[in-house]
């Protein structure tokens, strides 16, 4: 049957996209690498009299306020905050109406030293029994000092729950930086799923380490307090240092940064997972160990059971190394975690995989490299109708500049790639279509260079023949009707 077709032009054209996309994934043809050469800021860190880090008016001022999903199923929130001169009050007052925070919860409060550093008082409270879908006051700190903040919960867990995330990966603190921020927040973004280089921090010494960690706090303040920002870790929070004796790894990271880790049975808060709305999200420790009987191994393999496709079609997974790279910077980091996990990925039909570390933009074909074998020459990544798209957001605008130099010529599993600063959304309309945008920094605007339609694997064209007549894709009061 015909499908009937009223649709938005923005729609219109994404859907366009995803036909060429399935039809070059069916052919084997190879993308589009982008030659467009932007003059980007140099690619050195704000300085420190900016306002961007501004320390907050009042004594003792609650500064680095974040937030991060503190359940399972999204109806709790850790936030997170510094207190640089005392303790102070770890409570968090919090209500559904301005200035009426007839709830409170109180957290708990730590500090650490990293060389002659010693960080401020960094608190960390767990506000649980939210509502979803319900926009929360909270207030934190006390006296003339205290600060008022938002956020809103998303809706319940539900295989049709509207919902768009952010994609930022590699942020560091330069005007980059500030720019992909800048344009992020001028998205319809719900929160931010992050992969990973955070401060960047480790590209300084001494006590400026630790200082930069509270700069970077600061700096991203201004979304990091008003929406969730689920985390990952990059090689730039492992801090490896032993000529300041600091041979703890991720120790700054570990003690700012908070995860609901044992919400999903997990042993480390390096690697988690989370429900929100109708996407299970899964974020993987690329430097942390992860082969066969390793912890994290076994972990993946219990969650991936625990995924239910029916509640949360969508099942994302985060990591910061990307399996499928074809810049030269960091080429082929990605295989030894491929060779593990990528079976798995395919078998439970993994919509997409986020990745950052390389930075610039990538994205792949539905492709799969599980029938490598060298004896018998199986070598080469082929279309793979059960595999993830591969996506490798690491534009964010960090001190060590772009990753120019792709490899010639592009294989044929990429679809599209470009060295450009950026950030992506996606966004869930419902259990069988998301609507994807990289968004490349460009002059002031936010350009969509690459959109395109992302059908749901296991609500896949099949089964959705089978089990529903008729579904809608909805942006804003136009719909396309798929029989």
């Amino acid at each position: 049957m015909a499908a009937v077709i009223r649709m938005h032009p923005m729609l219109l054209q994404l859907t366009l996209t995803s036909f060429v996309f399935l039809s070059c994934l069916r052919n084997g043809n190879a993308g589009i690498t982008s030659t467009f050469i932007r003059s980007e800021y140099p690619s050195v860190d704000i300085p420190l009299d900016n306002k961007v880090f501004a320390v907050p008016r009042g004594h003792n001022a609650p500064q680095q306020v974040h937030i991060t999903q503190g359940d399972y199923d999204g109806k709790a929130v850790i936030i997170s905050w510094v207190t640089p001169d005392e303790p102070g009050t770890s409570k968090v007052q919090y209500g559904t109406s301005e200035n009426g925070y007839e709830l409170s919860a109180e957290g708990i409060v730590t500090n650490y030293t990293f060389y002659k550093y010693k960080s401020g008082y960094i608190h960390h409270c767990l506000v649980d029994g939210l509502e979803h879908d319900t926009k929360y006051y909270y207030k934190i700190g006390s006296g003339d000092s205290s600060r008022e903040f938002w956020f809103t919960t998303p809706p319940k867990i539900d295989p049709n729950s509207r919902y768009t995330f952010g994609i930022i990966g590699d942020l560091g603190q330069t005007f980059n930086s500030l720019s992909t921020l800048e344009h992020y927040m001028q998205s319809k973004g719900q929160a931010v799923l992050f992969l990973g280089d955070l401060s960047y921090a480790d590209r300084y010494q001494y006590n400026e380490v630790g200082l930069r960690w509270d700069t970077w706090g600061r700096f991203v303040e201004q979304s990091t307090a008003y929406q969730p920002w689920i985390w990952s870790a990059g090689n730039h929070e492992i801090e490896f240092m032993p000529y300041l004796g600091e041979v703890t790894p991720f120790k700054s990271y570990l003690q700012r940064y908070a995860t609901p880790y044992l919400a999903s049975k997990s042993s480390n808060p390096l690697w988690y997972a989370i429900r929100r709305a109708s996407a299970h999200i899964i974020v993987l420790s690329s430097y942390s160990p992860f082969v066969k009987y390793t912890p994290q191994w076994r972990w993946l393999e219990e969650e991936l059971k625990r995924v239910d496709r029916e509640k949360t079609p969508w099942l994302i997974v985060l990591m910061h190394v990307p399996i499928y790279n074809s810049n030269d910077a960091h080429y082929m980091e990605g295989e030894s975690m491929r060779v593990v996990f990528e079976s798995w990925f395919v078998h439970y039909k993994v919509d997409v995989i986020f990745a950052g570390h390389v930075h610039a933009y990538e994205r792949s074909y539905r492709i799969s490299n599980i029938h490598y074998n060298i004896t018998s020459g199986d070598q080469n990544p082929i279309p793979d109708n059960s595999a993830p798209v591969y996506i490798t957001v690491g534009d964010g605008g960090n001190q060590e500049g772009l990753a120019g130099r792709f490899r010639d010529p592009q294989p044929d599993y990429s679809a599209f790639r470009e060295a450009a600063y950026g950030h992506s959304t996606l966004e869930i309309i419902n259990r069988t279509h998301a609507l994807y945008h990289w968004n490349r920094n460009d002059d002031g605007k936010k350009i969509a260079t690459d959109a395109f339609v992302l059908h749901n694997q296991y609500w896949g064209m099949n089964r959705r023949r089978r089990k529903l007549k008729k579904h809608y894709v909805r942006k804003s009061l136009e719909q396309i009707a798929i029989y």
